[in-house]
């Protein structure tokens, strides 16, 4: 059995502990308000835009002038996958699931014969490199972004771009966690180079398709939007993840704040109960005493 001093220590240890989740907890509440209402403005941009894309990539010709952002590179074997994760942990079980939905994938990946390489945005991802140590393309440093803004997201899209005009990819999905609550924050992956195709409608619409027109033409117009509709879903995924993880993290500090009292609660029990026992002890010992006097 511990000792009234070890217990006295351990008590004070956890609540030590207790004070520091609790302050955590308060400032992951705070971030969360301004970072919830950053993602929720940037969705329906984002996601209007990639079925802009979509459908313009379902619609237009491909030809030896299309942009390669839209026509590929002409094969599917080397995917990239761009892995953004946090740069704190502390975060309960957020990071864990980006990086476990972008290993699922992985494994579906190379079960079907295809090359898999990784690019890491944010310092948690580099667990990939356990199982993963020489597959890891590059490992972007955004260690230095406090308030997510979209140079940010750009710098990392215009590498991507440089990457795969060089050739060394021919497919990029980006993983992420899309915010729906301070409880939910859901692992999401999607294509973003490059464009994919819509898919088919179940039922044929009815009634004449609507002409599109380009001006000056579609080569120049998909030219300025394709390299912006990445970057634009790069800068949609950090900023589901800045609100994903103080949620995430406000929800931690929470049950860990929890746990500790529910710890001190069991701790002081057991003191209070080795202190009676030590008293009880020493008045056996008296009353022996005085009686075999």
């Amino acid at each position: 059995m511990a000792s009234l001093k070890a217990l006295k220590i351990r008590i004070g240890s956890v609540k030590s502990t207790q004070k520091i989740t609790k302050a955590m907890k308060m400032v992951a509440a705070a971030k969360l308000r301004r970072a919830q209402e950053a993602a929720v403005a940037g969705r329906p941009y984002a996601e209007r835009l990639e079925a802009v894309m979509s459908s313009l990539a379902a619609k237009v010709t491909v030809s030896e002038n299309s942009p390669k952002l839209l026509a590929g590179t002409g094969k599917n074997q080397v995917h990239l996958i761009v892995v953004a994760t946090s740069e704190r942990g502390l975060a309960g079980a957020f990071n864990t699931n980006i990086v476990r939905a972008a290993r699922a994938k992985a494994v579906e990946l190379e079960a079907a014969g295809k090359t898999v390489k990784f690019y890491l945005a944010g310092k948690k991802g580099r667990v990939l490199r356990r199982f993963y140590p020489k597959q890891i393309l590059h490992d972007q440093e955004v260690g230095h972004i406090k308030n997510v803004a979209f140079t940010d997201a750009q710098i990392v899209a215009q590498d991507l771009i440089a990457r795969f005009e060089a050739g060394e990819f021919d497919v990029a999905h980006l993983f992420f966690a899309k915010f729906r609550s301070a409880l939910v924050q859901e692992p999401t992956g999607i294509q973003i180079i490059p464009v994919p195709l819509a898919p088919a409608p179940a039922v044929a619409p009815v009634g004449a398709q609507a002409a599109v027109e380009y001006e000056p033409d579609e080569e120049t117009i998909l030219a300025d939007l394709l390299p912006r509709n990445v970057g634009i879903q790069i800068f949609r995924a950090m900023l589901e993840n800045a609100a994903s993880e103080q949620g995430s993290r406000m929800t931690a500090m929470d049950n860990a704040t929890r746990n500790a009292g529910d710890m001190i609660n069991k701790l002081t029990v057991l003191y209070n109960r080795t202190r009676q026992a030590a008293i009880t002890t020493e008045l056996i010992e008296i009353i022996a005493g005085a009686e075999a006097l």
